[in-house]
């Protein structure tokens, strides 16, 4: 196990990973607009660890609201957590990239950032999209819970 996913500390810096999922969730919503169309989504995500390479922590898990389906995260944690994300939905992928930053310390740390989408397949091939996104995540059992808001056109 690499030393970010072995230590406790390593536990509270996979919150924003969730993050990114939850806000693809967000952006990717509207399976019933037509192309070009702005659509405003509230979700909700929540994932689960599934490994890590490194600095690299992987992690998956589904989403429910406006857009469900199922989501894949790659985190690097440093001052700032950044990783990448792809949410697959009946309509296609969506891809993007954010970053969050951790408040508090304890067992439950809440955490806020952005995220943005840059692309996906299917119906999703020009979505581009922003949104806030807000969480906590238990430092005990690694559960986590994302909401975003945000604003997807494709």
């Amino acid at each position: 196990m690499s030393r970010l996913c072995g230590s406790r500390g390593a536990k509270r810096r996979r919150a924003p990973c969730a993050s990114l999922i939850a806000l693809a969730i967000a952006l990717g919503a509207g399976t019933s607009l037509a192309a070009g169309a702005d659509l405003h989504a509230v979700d909700t995500a929540k994932l689960h660890y599934v490994g890590a390479v490194g600095e690299e922590v992987y992690e998956t898990g589904s989403a429910s609201g406006t857009l469900p389906g199922s989501m894949r995260v790659h985190m690097i944690f440093a001052s700032t957590f950044s990783g990448s994300f792809a949410i697959y939905t009946r309509g296609g992928r969506i891809d993007g990239h954010g970053k969050a930053r951790p408040h508090g310390e304890g067992v439950y740390e809440s955490f806020a950032g952005t995220l943005v989408v840059s692309g996906g397949t299917g119906r999703y091939r020009r979505a581009r999209g922003t949104a806030h996104l807000y969480g906590t995540f238990d430092r005990e059992n690694y559960a986590l819970t994302i909401q975003t808001t945000g604003t997807l056109r494709f």
